[in-house]
């Protein structure tokens, strides 16, 4: 896996949210880039070469939806979105407009890891 691969974007306007994930995904041997908001999501991307993207879909300002639709149209890496959202029309939407996967809060740090591997695997190298 290379270095970029490893570097995950977690973007959540929830502090408690954003640490806990920081620890779980650095003590899986990733590295971890945080945005508190969509508008600041755009700005790290720009800033690093980001593998992966953690991404929640209500947040003040630019929503979940709002910056993937904005990705799409600049970038081609795999992005979780992760959400309380529990409707299957939420998903559906998310998955039409170009996540990679969706996973509801609250989740099993397991499957988020697995997951994560999966999508990163089938990325293959990007750097």
């Amino acid at each position: 896996m290379t270095e970029q691969q490893r570097r995950i974007l977690v973007v959540d306007d929830e502090q408690t949210v954003r640490d806990f994930l920081q620890r779980v995904l650095e003590t899986a041997g990733y590295t971890v880039i945080t945005a508190s908001s969509g508008e600041e999501a755009l700005g790290k991307m720009s800033q690093f070469d980001i593998g992966l993207v953690l991404l929640d879909i209500i947040m003040p300002g630019l929503d979940g939806f709002e910056v993937l639709d904005y990705m799409r149209q600049y970038v081609n890496i795999p992005v979780i979105m992760l959400s309380g959202i529990h409707e299957a029309t939420t998903k559906v939407d998310t998955l039409t407009l170009g996540a990679d996967d969706y996973i509801t809060k609250p989740f099993s740090v397991e499957e988020l890891l697995a997951r994560i591997q999966v999508k990163l695997k089938r990325a293959g190298p990007t750097s």
